[in-house]
């Protein structure tokens, strides 16, 4: 599911900030990073991954969310280099934090949203354009059946929340504000200056 990168974009990986997920930088004197998840997570999975890479591992940094989510694969790949790297992250939800981006703002150890900020819950989808034998078919559902159960069970320890709260945000699928989130105890409210 990962597209080629282009030269350009390898040419930003190789500078001495991280060429994260649309700008961000890192203060190598005190080890602070501050890094933006924007947009799809489709067709970005290595951008995503490499950016987290160049962070000092075992480091304190900031996350900017406003992305709508994308590959439950990626999202998961996040988290995981997130805590291999011992990486302290603060997340601050700008505008949207929705479906497969909920996993990387969970494995934030703080995390800060506004009272309109949008965050959409609901249960994985699977969309493909290849022609697909039933057997396989099959095969996918049984997967996916098995992926959101790993998927809701990394939210309720992550958050963490109640997990008949998350049933309730994601059967069918629901917008939940900041405000909600806070509410819940999931958030604090990011102070604007």
């Amino acid at each position: 599911m990962t597209s080629p990168r282009n030269s350009e974009s390898s040419k930003r990986s190789k500078s001495s900030s991280p060429a994260p997920m649309r700008g961000g930088k890192v203060d190598e004197s005190n080890r602070n990073w501050e890094l933006l998840i924007a947009g799809d997570f489709n067709d970005r999975h290595v951008e995503l991954l490499e950016t987290l890479v160049e962070v000092p591992k075992n480091s304190s940094g900031t996350l900017y969310f406003d992305s709508n989510g994308g590959s439950v694969y990626t999202a998961m790949s996040l988290v995981t280099l997130m805590q291999v790297r011992g990486l302290k992250a603060t997340g601050i939800v700008l505008g949207e934090c929705s479906s497969a981006a909920l996993l990387p703002f969970a494995a934030c150890r703080k995390r800060f949203v506004t009272p309109h900020s949008t965050h959409l819950f609901h249960p994985m989808k699977w969309e493909s354009e290849e022609n697909v034998r039933l057997e396989e078919a099959a095969e996918w559902t049984r997967h996916f059946q098995q992926l959101q159960e790993v998927i809701e069970n990394m939210l309720v320890t992550l958050f963490p929340i109640e997990r008949s709260k998350l049933d309730a945000w994601t059967q069918p699928g629901r917008f939940v504000t900041g405000s909600e989130l806070v509410e819940t105890g999931l958030a604090e409210f990011v102070e604007a200056q």
